[in-house]
């Protein structure tokens, strides 16, 4: 018997929000995985780096292989080191001088990132992690424990 409160349209939401937060419980890579979109977004990227494409906006996101000094010749770059679920790895020179360092960032740490792509032999650059202060170049960002530098 329902309760006198508690019609049966109320219980339907109550269950039908249980179920929804139970499937997104479910769906939700393991700690340390990524996502179906990252996924996706990284096999678009792997076609780019095996096609030796140059100049490629790209979306993704990798592990921190190593962190690297700054580069501080000419305008100031944090740079970095990811590897893609694949093996492959990325360098990635990030503005500071124009976008905000991304502190505290460690070898294991996961990093999403949307940035111009340049072909190399080691794997590739990743560059345009920013906004551009001219609005000529697509703004890029690197996305770091919940928080996006651009």
């Amino acid at each position: 018997m329902i309760y006198k409160n508690f019609s049966v349209k109320k219980l339907l939401i109550v269950v039908i929000a249980l179920l929804g937060a139970y499937y997104a419980l479910e769906r939700s890579p393991p700690e340390g995985q990524h996502s179906p979109a990252s996924q996706t977004a990284n096999a678009e990227l792997e076609v780019a780096i095996s096609e030796r494409r140059t100049g490629f906006q790209v979306r993704g996101s990798a592990t921190v292989a190593r962190v690297l000094p700054d580069d501080n010749d000419g305008s100031r770059h944090q740079r970095f080191i990811l590897e893609l679920e694949s093996g492959r790895t990325l360098l990635v020179v990030h503005n500071i001088d124009v976008a905000p360092r991304v502190s505290g960032l460690r070898p294991g740490d996961s990093v999403s990132f949307f940035g111009e792509y340049e072909w190399n032999d080691r794997g590739g650059v990743i560059h345009w992690t920013h906004h551009d202060p001219r609005a000529q170049h697509v703004d890029g960002w690197l996305e770091y424990n919940g928080e996006r530098y651009k």
